[in-house]
């Protein structure tokens, strides 16, 4: 009996232990699977960045052996400067694209990461190559179209480079560093550089090379911003309404766009204060999208209350996955 008894437990006790090593083995598979698929898609995304750090700097290097150096001109940030330093002292240009942007390499390494920084520095060192080796042909000798294509091409190189997760001009990551210490924004401290890189030109060289200076980086800046944000530039939309769920449904069905639902609680309004629950709809959208949006809101309910606001860019959700409908 007592035998029988040990052979039942015995069993029970190898079941469990069998049941344990399975699952001990469907997990290690699935670590297993899912570090594959990470490391696959680390390896496209290194590919994608390479990539796009590439076409970066084939760009920057046509927009400035192309259109800027055979006709002196300059830009704004780290290239300006360079370009400024080259003018003046008749030193390579290729070894000051380097030189000056290494403060600002190792600003990066400490603020970013090592990555960047590694990623940075090969840019930059190949802009320096493709600039002191490439040779591009002189497009054009109109200082107006110079101006303006030169630019165009050094801000889509730089552009490209942002997307690859690099810089090819280090005094972003200047002035994302200083901004914490000065408490102005990014985007005041890089105008401030660029004014006095430009102040600089003017006293230097001539006031005619610092108005064509500043005609390229705003060219370049544009184009940048074009680069990094898309032609769809993403609008946020907020939805105070006591037709909400008509609003949801008209969204989601004829706008083909996602929703997200926030319960609030009514404040105070046009008939003084209120009480009472009320649902507020958020939904991010093109803004190609927004006037018709507005038009379909408008319809449902006219006094709904609409906010809106920019959104520099998205990930996930449905924007991207699916088509705007008519």
């Amino acid at each position: 009996m007592r035998s029988a008894r040990s052979y039942k437990i015995s069993q029970a006790l190898l079941r469990v232990k069998n049941t344990v090593v399975g699952e001990h083995h469907t997990i290690s598979w699935y670590r297993k699977a899912r570090y594959q698929r990470n490391r696959i898609i680390s390896f496209r995304r290194f590919l994608a960045d390479i990539f796009l750090i590439s076409l970066g700097v084939l760009s920057a290097g046509f927009g400035l052996r192309g259109f800027l150096l055979p006709n002196k001109f300059i830009d704004g940030g780290a290239t300006g400067i360079s370009l400024l330093i080259s003018a003046l002292t008749h030193l390579s240009l290729p070894y000051l694209l380097i030189l000056v942007n290494i403060p600002f390499m190792v600003i990066g390494y400490k603020l970013v990461g090592r990555l960047f920084a590694i990623k940075t520095a090969i840019a930059i060192s190949v802009l320096a190559i493709v600039v002191g080796f490439i040779h591009y042909p002189q497009v054009t000798h109109d200082k107006l179209l110079i101006a303006i294509f030169g630019g165009f091409f050094l801000g889509l190189g730089t552009g490209l480079a942002v997307r690859g997760g690099a810089v090819i001009d280090g005094t972003e990551v200047l002035a994302i560093s200083l901004t914490k210490k000065l408490g102005l924004t990014v985007g005041d401290i890089i105008m401030i550089i660029n004014i006095l890189i430009f102040s600089v030109a003017a006293w230097v060289l001539s006031v005619e090379t610092a108005l064509y200076a500043i005609l390229t980086y705003f060219s370049a800046s544009r184009t940048v911003d074009f680069v990094i944000e898309g032609i769809e530039e993403y609008t946020a939309i907020t939805i105070i309404s006591v037709k909400a769920e008509t609003i949801r449904t008209m969204i989601i069905e004829k706008m083909g766009r996602g929703v997200t639902i926030f319960k609030g609680e009514k404040g105070f309004g046009k008939r003084g204060h209120m009480e009472g629950e009320i649902k507020i709809i958020y939904t991010v959208i093109t803004r190609l999208e927004v006037s018709k949006l507005n038009a379909e809101i408008e319809k449902i309910d006219p006094n709904a209350f609409v906010i809106t606001s920019s959104v520099k860019d998205t990930r996930g959700g449905m924007i991207k996955k699916r088509p705007l409908k008519d």
